[in-house]
């Protein structure tokens, strides 16, 4: 249980500080500088979680990133419910907390104009890129990105420093790909905002489900077959 209450408190601060940005920060509408320090808020929450929480479940709180690791053989098979759960869970905690906040601007907050952060792509979302377009970009980072974390983790790799590059990749990630999706690479992370914003953000959440989990297991499988093993 542990390991369950730790990933969902990180996903739940991941989501809170990363999507905090944009919604309590207000750098989402400062568009494109304020890119910046909300890739800084995403890829610094990663890395503070990592050596909070990283000896208690390792951190993963991404779905990704546990079939990342699940694939790549390194945790068993009856953890990665118990994960997954816990980190979709933690998502729509953070978000819960993140709209309570908002909430309690003068004169309110209306979610569906202002939003949560969500992702999404298409005609009036950041860039206006097409579906292949988004489909590509959150597979190629997802894989990326579970490609480093399985990296600085593994026996040739692992250094106190790996955590910060876990981070700062997930900074450089939304410094590339923000203007396409707003950067999922992680269901758990896309679900959370989804959840309280609806319509086209949940309409469009599959997207944010199935590319980044397939992301996360060629990583694993690449790792698994030693393809990319040092």
């Amino acid at each position: 249980m542990k390991k369950y209450l730790a990933e969902l408190l990180g996903t739940a601060c991941l989501v809170l500080f990363g999507c905090g940005s944009v919604v309590l920060g207000g750098y989402g509408a400062t568009f494109p500088l304020g890119m910046l320090p909300v890739a800084f808020a995403f890829g610094l929450a990663v890395t503070a979680m990592a050596y909070g929480i990283g000896p208690v479940s390792g951190c993963h709180i991404n779905p990704a990133v546990t079939i990342a690791v699940w694939s790549a053989g390194r945790m068993p098979t009856s953890d990665v419910p118990g994960y997954i759960i816990a980190q979709c869970l933690g998502g729509i905690v953070g978000a819960a907390v993140l709209l309570f906040i908002a909430s309690g601007r003068a004169g309110g907050y209306d979610v569906a104009t202002g939003g949560l952060g969500q992702n999404g792509w298409g005609e009036g979302y950041l860039g206006a890129y097409g579906t292949v377009s988004a489909a590509v970009a959150e597979f190629v980072a997802t894989f990326l990105f579970t490609t480093v974390i399985l990296g600085a983790t593994s026996r040739a790799g692992a250094t106190p420093a790996a955590g910060l590059a876990i981070g700062l990749t997930l900074v450089v990630i939304h410094i590339v790909f923000i203007n396409v999706t707003g950067v999922s690479v992680n269901p758990a992370r896309s679900l959370g905002p989804a959840v309280f914003v609806g319509g086209q953000a949940l309409a469009q959440l599959w997207l944010f489900i199935v590319t980044p989990i397939l992301g996360g297991l060629c990583a694993g499988l690449a790792f698994r077959s030693r393809a990319l093993e040092a």
